[in-house]
C-alpha cells in the first residue's frame, strides 16, 4: 500500500487549478433553471476530455476507457474506466455533476463565472457544488492513467449532467441507469461525490415542495365582517396543518443513530397575494413551502396526509380558529365559505446509507486515517437521484469536500490545503483499501 501511495503522490495543485479555471469559466453556460437556462454540460466535458484522452484507449496513450454518452444535444455524461486486474471487483465515483445553480453577478463581490483565488481559497460558482469535484476526480483518473498502477479493482468515474434541476428528465444518471450503463457498478461501493465537510454523509432528507392556495371574499377592510380574509384563513389553517404533521411525523428513533441535525419538518417559505390597496382584504393568497422528511418516513405517505389535513379543514371550516370578534370563514347569508387547496411539485425521497456495507467501512477507515477522525453526519438537505440508486441495488455512500456552511450562499469557496490532502488520499485510500481487502479475502 505504501508503494501505491508513493506512486500516486499528492494532488498536483497547478494542474488542478488550471483545469478548474477552465471549468469554472464555463459556469455561466451550465446554469440549470429551465426553461430560461438550459445547461450545456458538454462545455465541461470538453475540458475533462482534454485532460484524460491522452491517457486513454481512444488515442492509444493509456488504459483509460472513455465513453461520452448524450441523450440531448450538448448535454453529455462521461463514463471513465480504469480497468483492474480481477474481473468483478469494482469501485466507483459518481455524482460529480457538470451543471450549477444560477448566479446573479450583481449579488456577488466578484465575478462568479470565473475562478478567482483569495489566499488559500478558490472562488466561483461551482467550486464546491460541484465543478470542483469534477476537476478533482478528473485529476484522480488522470493520475491513474499516467502511472498505470496495477489494481485488482476497476475504478470508474461517472461525470453526470442535469443534477440541479429535475424538470427535464432522461438527461443524466437516471437515463444511464435506465440504459443499464451503470449496472456493473453494483459489484462494489459507489461513492457519490457531492456533499461537503470531508466526513461521510450517511443520511439525507426527502423533499416535498407544496403550495397552499386560500380563497376568501374580497371586501373593504373597514367592513371586515363582510369579508372572508384569506390571509387569516391561511395563517390558522397552516398552523393546524403543521400541528397535525408533527403529530404524525415525530422524531424517529433512527434519526439519532444516523446523527440527523433535525427531524422531519414542514414549514412555509413563500407568501404571495394579488396586488391591492392596504385598505382592501384580498380574495385569495398562496403560501408555499416544503416538507423535509427523514428517510425513515415515506414521501408518498406524507403527501397523502397533507391532502387529508386540507380535506378535513375544508369539511370543518367553521371550526377553525379565527382572529378577533368579526373574523370568520363562513358567510351564511351569502352561502359562501372560505376554502383551501394543496398542490405538490416533484417530490424526492431521502436516503439512509447502509451502515453495515463494505463501502461504509472503507470510507470511515480512509477518513479517519487522512482527516484524523471520523464523524458521519446526516442532514435533511436533499440529494436527488441517490435514493433511486440505492433502491436499484447500488451500495451508495456519499462524501465531498469544501465547507457545507457556505455551500448554498453566494460566496462558495474551497480550501486548497483541504483539497490537497483530504480528497486525494481519502479517495485513493478507498480504492487501495478495497483492493487490499479483496486480496486478503
Amino acid at each position: 500500500m505504501a508503494d501505491i501511495e508513493q506512486v500516486l503522490g499528492d494532488l498536483n495543485k497547478d494542474s488542478f487549478v488550471s483545469l478548474l479555471t477552465n471549468i469554472i469559466g464555463e459556469s455561466r453556460y451550465v446554469q440549470n433553471n429551465p426553461p430560461e437556462l438550459i445547461p450545456e454540460e458538454d462545455r465541461v466535458v470538453t475540458h475533462v476530455l482534454n485532460s484524460l484522452l491522452p491517457y486513454s484507449t481512444t488515442t492509444g496513450g493509456g488504459p483509460l476507457i472513455v465513453n461520452h454518452v448524450s441523450y440531448f444535444p450538448n448535454r453529455g455524461n462521461l463514463i471513465v474506466e480504469y480497468p483492474g486486474t480481477e474481473q468483478g471487483k469494482i469501485l466507483s465515483f459518481v455524482g460529480m455533476h457538470m451543471d450549477v445553480v444560477t448566479a446573479n453577478p450583481s449579488d456577488w463581490e466578484f465575478d462568479p463565472f470565473s475562478l478567482s483565488i483569495d489566499g488559500e481559497k478558490l472562488r466561483g460558482r461551482g467550486t464546491t457544488d460541484c465543478l470542483g469535484h469534477v476537476a478533482l476526480v478528473t485529476e484522480l483518473m488522470k493520475k491513474l492513467g499516467e502511472t498505470k498502477l496495477k489494481l485488482k479493482s476497476t475504478v470508474v468515474a461517472v461525470f453526470i449532467a442535469s443534477e440541479e434541476n429535475s424538470s427535464i428528465t432522461g438527461v443524466g444518471v437516471d437515463a444511464l441507469v435506465k440504459d443499464g450503463l451503470l449496472n456493473k457498478l453494483k459489484g462494489g461501493p459507489l461513492f457519490w461525490i457531492d456533499t461537503a465537510d470531508k466526513q461521510p454523509c450517511i443520511g439525507t432528507g426527502g423533499m416535498i415542495p407544496w403550495k397552499l392556495h386560500f380563497t376568501g371574499k374580497l371586501f373593504h377592510s373597514g367592513l371586515p365582517h363582510k369579508a372572508i380574509n384569506p390571509l387569516e384563513l391561511g395563517m390558522e389553517a397552516l398552523k393546524e396543518i403543521q400541528s397535525q404533521f408533527y403529530r404524525d411525523f415525530p422524531p424517529h428513533e433512527e434519526e439519532q443513530v444516523y446523527g440527523f441535525a433535525t427531524p422531519s419538518t414542514m414549514k412555509p417559505t413563500q407568501w404571495s397575494y394579488p396586488e391591492g390597496g392596504i385598505n382592501q382584504i384580498p380574495a385569495e393568497c398562496t403560501i408555499s413551502g416544503d416538507v423535509r422528511l427523514t428517510p425513515f418516513y415515506s414521501v408518498i405517505d406524507a403527501m397523502k396526509k397533507l391532502q387529508e389535513y386540507v380535506d378535513e379543514i375544508n369539511e370543518n371550516i367553521e371550526k377553525l380558529d379565527t382572529r378577533g370578534p368579526v373574523s370568520k370563514y363562513v358567510l351564511p347569508e351569502e352561502n359562501l365559505k372560505g376554502s383551501l387547496t394543496v398542490t405538490f411539485n416533484k417530490a424526492s425521497s431521502g436516503v439512509a446509507c447502509d451502515l453495515k456495507s463494505r463501502g461504509f467501512e472503507v470510507l470511515c477507515k480512509a477518513t479517519e486515517k487522512v482527516v484524523g477522525h471520523v464523524k458521519p453526519y446526516s442532514i435533511t438537505g436533499t440529494l436527488p437521484l441517490i435514493r433511486e440508486l440505492k433502491d436499484e441495488g447500488f451500495d451508495v455512500q456519499t462524501a465531498g469536500y469544501g465547507v457545507n456552511l457556505v455551500r448554498q450562499i453566494y460566496i462558495i469557496s474551497l480550501a486548497v490545503e483541504s483539497l490537497k490532502g483530504a480528497f486525494w488520499r481519502n479517495k485513493m485510500q478507498n480504492a487501495i483499501t478495497t483492493h487490499r481487502a479483496a486480496k486478503e479475502t
